[in-house]
């Protein structure tokens, strides 16, 4: 894997926005980026050590369902229920 290091303090005007775009904040002159590139079919794992795909997450069995079939007046008197259950719904 290929790792690029990059001081944000070093940064350009526009590489620094661009760069703000992609990762949804802002940059501070006190912070790096470092970015590792890898090809698509590698099994390397990422630097944060997730190594997380769609292909590797395993289905939900069926009994994660539990709404499944029921109407949505059906949920909300569940969900009143359990919150009563709860005493998460008693007023503040």
């Amino acid at each position: 894997m290929k790792t690029i290091v990059r001081n944000a303090a070093d940064l350009n005007r526009d590489d620094r926005t661009l760069l703000e775009r992609l990762l949804g904040e802002q940059l501070h002159d006190d912070q790096q980026l470092v970015i590792g590139v890898v090809d698509r079919q590698s099994r390397r794992e990422p630097l944060d050590g997730t190594n997380i795909s769609t292909a590797d997450v395993p289905a939900l069995p069926d009994w994660c369902n539990v709404y499944e079939g029921l109407s949505d007046e059906e949920i909300a008197d569940l969900e009143r229920i359990i919150l009563q259950r709860a005493d998460l719904s008693r007023l503040s």
